[in-house]
């Protein structure tokens, strides 16, 4: 019996031993269920965001589109007043996108523009080079490529493109600020502060041919790029996908704006700033220097041997940066004064390598443009007293003056800037405890692996990137308004990311000490309240004033100039030459095609010295001096505006007139009074009034409200 009982008792200890393995196979079976519901929720948010993303580029591309429309009249519009309404400084590249499609063939076409005799008088200029005409280039290659030439217009494809780069900012500003925030709903808010902050973030939608429309799409998908690639958790294979991505995209931006180089330098200094504070990985930051030196030396060979690539700030400080590292191998370790100290020589370091490379560079690579920026910033913070026309002009100019209250107002009407001052401040002080704790020596792989609730928004890469970012282009942006199209834009994407993130709200209520409710639980229930009440409020309030914007027909139409236009290309020979403000000669040139004396370009020693002889026509000059300089250029016809010649503006110090009369010296100081005075009186004014000895040198030919033409006489007839 006993034996019968023991077997009895093996056998019901050998029928429970499989139960262990029972259970080890069904919570393989749920774990493998679990990793296969993430993965598909996963795939259910990426495929939503991506969607939304793309939508939100293209409902914003048919906004402008029809804004354009309705503003312009475009479509009901003859092809003379379609051009006229190009008519910023930056009108006439829309010219040489017509010469490259009227030319047999695109390698025709390029050969006229590389040697262009027709476009200056005097001049024969490699016009692809001097002008940057990259974006022309590639336009015109689309339309021939597209085979769409019988069903669509030259100058419908011209701004289609344009408008089509616009949705690919738009989605590049959705996908940077859902990177940053982890949620799609962020690239939705940065969406629509984008957009109905419009007059600060954009012109495309009044200026089309602007260099800056085809750029700056490209640094919008570089800064996301970047932005992917800053992540301290991102995957091997994602980090390849973000550097290809930024390769490509900063290659294409320094093609496409010839001050692009400049922009990379502010960013390239919030990079340094990153590694020396030890706050992201070093191998990532020496990765993009080399890509900045890629990029600028097939710009280089690409744009003709441009030297202002050579001469950029930006190599002088990647070049600064890496000997500077070569010289203290050792910045990164030590106690918290040492390491404070080697921070400060690092900086002292880097500066001056920086600037002696920069001199030497520009002693050796003599560039007119580096040379008259750098004489107009010297001019503008006070380093220099001697102003020519050219310079005071340019301080004149409304781009590059400080921002006016009206901008500040509509930043803080749209919610913006008061929830930015929010997000910066918060993000900041974090950034400097994390820069605190990294000079203390913590190690980074203990930030990376610390837990959810002691982490703060300030241990972000990425995030302490848009803050550097933010502050030195909205520094830049508190001294050049013009600026502002670069600074707004990020603007939203930090502000939606922060508002959308938990991480930044539990940053808060950590400081706060917030122990009532479970800080992670409640900065989740936030980063989703505070979005949806701010979204609600912006639908409320702003959709009503879309809607009217687009539904309300604008009036345009410059009569003046379309006579002046058609007059010019009936009446007058193939081979004249005109004279003028090189503002219309621009748009001259735009709806003529004729040879003209200037263009308003600022990167050429001889442009600007003709831009401020040519001035002359509204200063107070005899008609002889008038005469010999507008034959020096050949000039045919010279055109004087009503608008420059009478202007009474309440800038009085900043009229042409005044700073012709202020370049020439004909300015007197009576105690508190400023008298313009010369031995002449003004040419524009008296040469209307057909009197001797202005008949003898000049016969007008055309007039109305607004110009009046006048040919210059080959031959002098005397009348008295």
């Amino acid at each position: 019996m006993t034996e019968v009982r023991q077997r009895k008792e093996q056998t019901s200890i050998e029928s429970k031993e499989p139960a262990p393995e029972k259970e080890k196979t069904g919570s393989s079976e749920r774990s493998k269920k679990d990793r296969k519901y993430a993965s598909v929720q996963r795939f259910i948010k990426l495929f939503i965001g991506s969607l939304a993303a793309v939508i939100s580029g293209l409902m914003y591309a048919i906004y402008l589109s029809t804004y354009h429309e309705r503003r312009f009249w475009f479509s009901s519009r003859q092809d003379l007043e379609r051009e006229i309404t190009f008519q910023s400084d930056s009108g006439f590249y829309y010219h040489y996108y017509k010469k490259l499609l009227k030319a047999s063939s695109f390698s025709r076409g390029l050969h006229e523009l590389t040697h262009d005799n027709s476009s200056i008088s005097l001049r024969t200029i490699n016009a692809v080079q001097q002008l940057n005409l990259y974006p022309e280039l590639v336009a015109s290659i689309l339309y021939r490529m597209s085979g769409s030439q019988e069903a669509v217009e030259p100058v419908y494809f011209y701004i289609g493109v344009v408008f089509g780069l616009q949705a690919v900012y738009v989605t590049a500003v959705f996908v940077c600020s859902w990177i940053m925030s982890g949620t799609w709903v962020a690239g939705m808010l940065a969406v629509v502060w984008y957009i109905i902050n419009r007059p600060d973030t954009t012109r495309a939608d009044y200026a089309v041919p602007l260099r800056e429309n085809w750029a700056l799409p490209y640094f919008a998908w570089q800064v996301t790029a970047l932005t992917g690639l800053l992540k301290n958790n991102i995957s091997s294979s994602a980090e390849r996908l973000c550097y290809l991505l930024l390769s490509a995209s900063t290659f294409t931006f320094v093609m496409m704006w010839e001050h692009s180089h400049y922009v990379l330098f502010v960013q390239a200094v919030a990079l340094f700033l990153l590694d020396t504070f030890d706050l992201v990985q070093s191998r990532k930051i020496a990765d993009v220097y080399r890509l900045y030196l890629c990029c600028i030396s097939l710009g280089y060979i690409l744009q003709f041997q441009n030297f202002s690539l050579l001469t950029s700030p930006l190599l002088s400080l990647v070049a600064g940066t890496v000997l500077a590292r070569h010289i203290q191998r050792d910045m990164k370790s030590g106690r918290f004064v040492a390491r404070v100290m080697k921070v400060v020589l690092h900086f002292y370091l880097v500066f001056v390598i920086t600037a002696t490379l920069h001199f030497v560079v520009k002693t050796v690579f003599l560039h007119e443009e580096n040379k008259h920026v750098l004489h107009f910033l010297e001019v503008k913070f006070g380093l220099n007293t001697k102003k020519n026309l050219t310079t005071s002009l340019l301080l004149c100019h409304g781009f590059l003056q400080t921002p006016s209250q009206d901008f500040f107002l509509r930043l803080t009407q749209t919610s913006l800037l008061p929830f930015y001052v929010l997000i910066f401040g918060t993000c900041l002080l974090s950034t400097l405890q994390a820069i605190f704790r990294r000079l203390r020596g913590l190690n980074s792989k203990e930030k990376i692996t610390s837990s959810q609730e002691d982490r703060t928004i300030g241990e972000n890469p990425e995030v302490i990137y848009h803050v550097l970012h933010t502050v030195l282009f909205g520094l830049l942006t508190m001294m050049f308004e013009g600026l502002k199209y670069i600074w707004t834009p990020y603007v939203c994407i930090l502000t939606a990311s922060g508002v959308c993130s938990a991480e930044l709200w539990a940053t808060l209520f950590k400081w706060f000490r917030l122990r009532s409710v479970h800080p992670v639980l409640l900065a989740l229930m936030l980063s989703t309240a505070v979005p949806t009440i701010i979204g609600f409020s912006l639908w409320r309030e702003f959709l009503p004033r879309v809607i009217t914007e687009l539904s309300e027909l604008q009036e345009f139409y410059d009569s003046d100039t379309v006579a002046l236009m058609n007059w010019i290309k009936k009446q007058t020979p193939v081979a004249a030459v005109f004279a003028g403000s090189p503002q219309l000669m621009s748009l001259v040139k735009l709806c003529t095609g004729s040879t003209v004396t200037s263009l308003p370009l600022y990167n050429d020693g001889d442009l600007i010295k003709r831009n401020e002889n040519l001035y002359q026509i509204y200063a107070m000059r005899s008609a002889e001096d008038i005469y010999k300089m507008l034959l020096t250029y050949r000039a045919s016809y010279v055109i004087v505006e009503e608008a420059i010649c009478s202007e009474m503006g309440p800038m009085r110090g900043c009229r042409v007139k005044d700073l012709v009369d202020i370049a020439n010296g004909h300015i007197v100081h009576d105690s508190d009074e400023i008298y313009a005075y010369s031995k002449y009186r003004r040419f524009c004014h008296e040469i209307k009034l057909d009197n001797s000895p202005y008949v003898n040198y000049f016969t007008r030919v055309f007039w109305n409200r607004s110009y009046h033409v006048y040919q210059v006489n080959t031959v002098i007839s005397f009348q008295y």
